[in-house]
């Protein structure tokens, strides 16, 4: 069932595994009051999939790609959709 808000989808790439960048991230959801998960991927980058009201999924978005996200982010891909209502509240998985 589908809730309002929007869905963000995204992957980090650079120095971003083993440099507390899953555990900062998840605190910045939780300031946000957004739902959803971080994760490492294999292949060294950092997949976030995160909901809530549009303009906080803005705010997190913006904060991945600055300087105040740890470690070296070198690119963000992200998608936005229609949210899921799929996460009870903010985890690192894997």
């Amino acid at each position: 069932m589908a809730t309002d808000g929007v869905r963000l989808t995204a992957r980090i790439s650079g120095v971003v595994q083993g440099v507390g960048f899953r555990y900062w991230t998840a605190r910045k959801a939780d300031e946000l009051l957004l739902k959803g998960t971080v994760r490492n991927r294999s292949d060294g980058s950092v997949e976030i999939v995160a909901e809530g009201p549009a303009a906080d999924v803005d705010r997190m978005l913006a904060w991945l790609d600055s300087s105040d996200a740890p470690g070296r982010v070198e690119s963000v891909e992200s998608d936005v959709s229609g949210a899921t209502g799929d996460f009870r509240d903010f985890r690192i998985v894997g």
